[in-house]
């Protein structure tokens, strides 16, 4: 049920499928090359024919030629030279046919015989007079241009006889005489084979060249499109899973929950068997999870998820809904209590985490699942109002009633009240003292929010706050109790004790970019000195946005609030953090205090924090002290302040300066 995704079974047939696309597309390439470079090939065989030409009308013609223009005709002399000229050219296959023509296109000399000379090309080809314009490739030649194209011998219209082989005829301005000058145009026809033979020589090695090249090409695309399409079929095969499973355990989550809910439905409307539905949670892992640190935590839960695994094979499921919250579907409902029971002593088994043996306490709520007229998420409503029906009960197991949903009901109702609670100003302030250890002195406070709950009675922080952290109305409370706190903290000043009060701060406010500018603004209003306030806050803020926090003390450091790490060695605060940190108190948790005295391992701890706040310059202050033995212990290991019920237990603000002018204690120093 954990197991991750393969890449599936389809692979060798999408990798065919990029093979194929692939080599087309290669294989067009390779086509559009082949094009390319025919066309390169014929423009390079009418350059070396242009090349030859002008070597031959450079070497062998003009130097022959003395320089008259070349319609006034040639001398006996030049035209015996040309005659031998072109009869061991044409003899050597070098060349098929020279004829000069003057500026006009007229020809002045043809080795195909006497009876051309003296036409134009445009008489000979078009039927028109001498007086009429030579044609394109002679007027191009005038201009001084070399003119060369693909054609075949007597191809011209000018030209008797039957169709020769192929050639390049060239046409190219000659110059003769001292100083050179322009006398006509130089008419060739060379034999094209030689040169289609040596181009088509490094056509053949161009050509197996572009293959390898190609054949290489499409190899390593093939492998770099086969290596990414694994990669990317990993990536959205793992994407998909993580979309519907936890990342800590590979459980399945809460979307993958509710669909197996839904098939369990209809499976018990198709079959007429029963299913359930139950939900797990962890009795006190929140305890354990800041006590310890989050990755024993996170080991702890790993263990049970495979634990539940185990214990629950398919078709059945088991889920990770988040948090301590496990979620189980059951197909077979019909003996599900005795089924939970067997997975409760499961999870109960000690567990060894690192060198910790530690054991899980489960809250287990359940109902039948016995078709769809239910949706999947109202069963697991129902299922965890069940489960803190067992949670409150202490029963371990629960079956979901609708008498259960009172429960719900009321937790629901209670949060619901307190903005009317505010209104009506139902919250108090009680103030527990906190004293110099060595002397007994008060030397701060502590505010602790209280409801005058008009029909429940007075009620503890316990019973609203943790509620009140979930939702918007934190930030309200939080508000209240500054403003409430700091003016009796004026009060105080008034009447010459000036005492410094410690507010605890939520992980929510804290982080909140404008808290440290609420908190100011809450001062200036009570007309209290930045140094009467006392921001505590827990080791999880720090953790939970350490830069946020890190900022927001910053700024109320920097005015003169001070602040106070509360309920130090629960969580897994980094040292690194409290040498960044602007902290001026340390408060050692009660967890490690109250007993001390009789129990080495925790003096230790509390020695150990001890010498730590005092390293960093921080005041250290022990909370939970319970008897005198506690207070004796602290006093030893040189602890600055002490807080318990045993110096003091919470009072209200009347009870207070009562105590304060009974003991009539020195005004502490800010």
């Amino acid at each position: 049920m954990r197991r991750r995704p393969g890449t599936g079974t389809s692979t060798a047939r999408l990798m065919l499928t990029h093979g194929l696309l692939i080599l087309v597309s290669v294989g067009l390439l390779g086509i559009a090359l082949s094009l390319g470079i025919q066309g390169t090939a014929s423009e390079r065989g009418l350059a070396e024919a242009r090349t030859e030409s002008l070597l031959v009308a450079q070497t062998a013609v003009e130097p022959h030629l003395s320089g008259r223009p070349l319609d006034e005709g040639l001398t006996e002399r030049e035209r015996a030279v040309m005659q031998r000229l072109v009869q061991r050219a044409v003899t050597g296959g070098h060349l098929l046919r020279l004829r000069l023509r003057d500026e006009l296109g007229h020809i002045v000399y043809a080795d195909d015989g006497p009876s051309d000379v003296g036409r134009s090309k445009s008489t000979l080809g078009k039927g028109t007079s001498d007086d009429e314009a030579a044609d394109d490739e002679v007027s191009e030649a005038t201009d001084g241009e070399v003119v060369a194209q693909l054609t075949h011998l007597n191809a011209d219209r000018e030209d008797g006889g039957t169709l020769g082989p192929a050639a390049v005829e060239v046409y190219l301005p000659l110059v003769a005489g001292s100083p050179g000058r322009q006398i006509g145009v130089l008419e060739m026809y060379l034999p094209y084979a030689p040169i289609k033979a040596a181009v088509d020589h490094d056509l053949r090695v161009l050509y197996r060249d572009l293959g390898l090249g190609l054949a290489g090409l499409f190899v390593v695309l093939f492998v770099i499109a086969v290596s990414v399409s694994r990669g990317l079929r990993r990536a959205l095969a793992a994407s998909a899973w993580s979309a519907r499973h936890d990342a800590l355990t590979g459980l399945p989550n809460r979307a993958l929950f509710v669909e197996s809910i839904a098939a369990a439905g209809a499976w018990a409307s198709r079959t007429g068997r029963p299913g359930a539905v139950a939900i797990i949670d962890l009795d006190h892992f929140k305890d354990l999870n800041d006590t310890l640190g989050h990755s024993i935590g996170d080991e702890l839960l790993s263990v049970l998820a495979d634990r539940l695994s185990a214990a629950v094979p398919a078709p059945d499921m088991v889920a990770r809904l988040g948090g301590d919250e496990f979620g189980l579907v059951l197909r077979d409902g019909h003996d599900a209590a005795n089924e939970l029971a067997r997975i409760a002593e499961i999870l109960v088994a000690e567990a060894q985490v690192g060198a910790l043996p530690l054991s899980a306490a489960p809250s287990i709520g359940y109902l039948a699942i016995t078709g769809t007229d239910v949706s999947a998420e109202t069963l697991m409503q129902r299922a965890e109002v069940a489960m803190y029906a067992a949670k409150a009960g202490h029963t371990v197991i629960a079956e979901y009633s609708a008498d259960l949903e009172r429960f719900v009901a009321a937790d629901m109702e209670l949060i619901a009240e307190v903005p009317r609670a505010l209104r009506a100003g139902e919250l108090r302030l009680h103030y527990q003292p906190q004293c110099d250890a060595a002397t007994g002195a008060l030397v701060g406070l502590e505010a602790l929010v209280r409801w005058q709950h008009p029909r429940l009675g007075l009620l503890a922080p316990g019973r609203f706050i943790p509620m009140a952290e979930q939702t918007d109305l934190i930030e309200r409370l939080t508000a209240w109790v500054l403003e409430a706190a700091l003016a009796d903290a004026a009060r105080l000043a008034d009447r010459g004790r000036p005492i410094p009060i410690a507010v605890n701060v939520s992980a929510r406010s804290v982080v909140r970019t404008d808290f440290a500018r609420q908190a100011m603004a809450a001062l200036e209003l009570a007309d209290v000195a930045p140094s009467q306030l006392v921001i505590e806050v827990t080791e999880t803020t720090l953790v939970s946005n350490p830069e946020r926090a890190r900022s927001v003390l910053a700024e109320l450091d920097s005015v003169g609030v001070h602040v106070s790490i509360d309920d130090f060695g629960q969580g897994q605060t980094s040292l690194a953090y409290l040498a960044d940190l602007p902290i001026r108190e340390l408060k050692v948790d009660r967890a490690f205090v109250t007993g001390m005295a009789a129990d080495p391992a925790r003096t230790a701890i509390v020695r150990s924090v001890i010498d730590l706040g005092h390293s960093l310059g921080m005041r250290v202050v022990a909370e939970g002290i319970e008897t005198d033995q506690d207070l004796e212990a602290v006093r030893a290991l040189d602890c600055d302040v002490a807080q318990g019920y045993h110096l003091a237990r919470p009072m209200d603000f009347d009870a207070l300066v009562e105590l304060i002018d009974r003991t009539a204690a020195p005004s502490p120093t800010a």
